[in-house]
């Protein structure tokens, strides 16, 4: 038995067989530097997929701040101490007016659960509205709410969905405003339902990006018009940034920034810290003096010194290294290179992007738009075997889930490009050059 086999034995044994785990073959990983990864066998890997090295992999000047830090004090946030202020300060100030009052937590998980508590207590209600393909989180309180594949949202009375805002597999076969008022339409019979059933409405709750739905072109003026209504009803709009926060839209620091609402309560996570467990929330100033009031909020290891070091190191790279005009400049090098295999491949069937995001849905048949489900895992184990690595997402699990480390640059795109060229002509059955 090999060194990697006797370490997959040895998870299974303590971890179970049911862990999830990347690709046919998994990766035993031991280096990352920028946006490259290596194996215990020394291959190296170009990263396509992971949003969490926001600013690359084991970045210089993130990982200076935090041993600096953590070398000095260490200590949680029931004592004054100047990070943790300079860096809400400053990451306050990345946001619309209105939203200036953060908590920061651990994971995006907690995040999310301490916004839901919020959003429940200040407006009185329970009932929490999202997409009917939702994934926020691990904790009971968020897996009640991830319709996506989570067993507690089957049985909730706390929840209601609608359909995911699509207008690739659009609504009725509408388009325009009327395909936006028909989702709106859907978010208000969801209200109505929890009216009929005696259960005010807390919240909406969505990533903007639509990430986990398949990073979707969301008809113009949908969202605006749930929250509406949502807020017509009593509650409030909750947008998770987990993936898509921190610039890497290129255009905004934050997706919701993309549309004619403001959020009532952000929350973020992942790239926060770059790979150190730093999450936080931002809300209206009212909302979480309220809360807090009532409900002490505490957490041990959110917002230490060391974190709050962590996280102002990302702010200072995104800022110093140009990361956001990166993502606006090689997003758009990416995407028509994309655009270009889409003309070339009839298994592509549509390609989104959302400055360094990107979503390539696969079909079997263009008119018909049957999802290639077999098709997209085939394609991200060969991605792997050809040092690309890459995911998949979407209610059917056929789209590619392209979602590089900021730094990402066009000779990293023609690498990916390439590969997935070579890949698809493998697919194909046709000669590859």
């Amino acid at each position: 038995m090999t060194d990697h086999q006797d370490l997959l034995a040895r998870r299974y044994r303590v971890m179970g067989h049911h862990s999830p785990l990347f690709y046919e073959k998994p990766l035993q990983l031991v280096r990352g530097e920028g946006v490259w990864l290596w194996d215990a066998e020394g291959n190296r890997y170009l990263d396509v997929y992971n949003n969490v090295p926001h600013v690359g992999h084991c970045n210089p000047r993130v990982v200076e701040a935090l041993s600096r830090q953590a070398s000095t004090l260490n200590i949680h946030t029931r004592y004054l101490h100047n990070n943790i202020v300079d860096y809400l300060e400053r990451l306050t100030g990345t946001f619309n007016d209105g939203l200036q009052m953060a908590m920061l937590t651990c994971t995006g998980s907690e995040a999310n659960e301490l916004a839901l508590r919020m959003a429940r207590f200040c407006s009185g209600g329970q009932g929490v509205i999202v997409t009917d393909f939702s994934y926020h989180g691990n904790t009971e309180a968020v897996a009640e709410i991830g319709t996506g594949f989570m067993p507690e949202s089957r049985t909730t009375k706390r929840v209601k969905s609608f359909p995911i805002p699509d207008a690739y597999r659009p609504l009725g076969g509408l388009g325009g405003e009327a395909l936006a008022d028909a989702y709106a339409d859907k978010v208000q019979q969801a209200i109505d339902e929890f009216h009929a059933e005696g259960m005010k409405v807390a919240g909406i709750l969505v990533c903007p990006d639509f990430a986990n739905e398949g990073l979707l072109n969301v008809p113009p003026g949908f969202l605006e018009k749930a929250v509406a209504k949502v807020r017509q009803a009593g509650g409030v709009f909750i947008a998770d940034e987990v993936q898509a926060g921190f610039g890497r839209s290129g255009q905004h620091f934050w997706a919701h920034q993309w549309y004619d609402v403001t959020p009532d309560i952000v929350t973020m996570g992942k790239p926060m810290g770059n790979g150190h467990p730093l999450a936080g929330v931002v809300a209206r100033p009212d909302m979480i003096e309220a809360f807090s009031k009532e409900a002490m909020y505490f957490n041990t290891f959110g917002g230490t010194p060391v974190s709050c070091a962590v996280g102002m190191a990302v702010l200072d790279v995104l800022e110093e290294d140009n990361l956001m005009q990166n993502a606006i400049s090689t997003g758009a090098y990416v995407t028509g290179g994309l655009r270009k295999l889409q003309e070339k491949h009839e298994l592509i069937g549509d390609v989104r992007d959302l400055g360094m995001f990107f979503g390539v849905e696969l079909v079997t048949d263009r008119s018909s738009k049957a999802p290639a489900k077999a098709e997209a895992r085939r394609i991200i184990n060969l991605m792997r075997e050809k040092g690309v690595l890459i995911s998949t997402i979407g209610v059917h699990d056929a789209i590619l889930k392209l979602r590089p480390p900021m730094p990402f640059q066009a000779e990293h795109a023609d690498i990916l490009l390439h590969a997935l060229d070579e890949v698809l002509t493998q697919l194909a059955g046709k000669e590859v050059a």
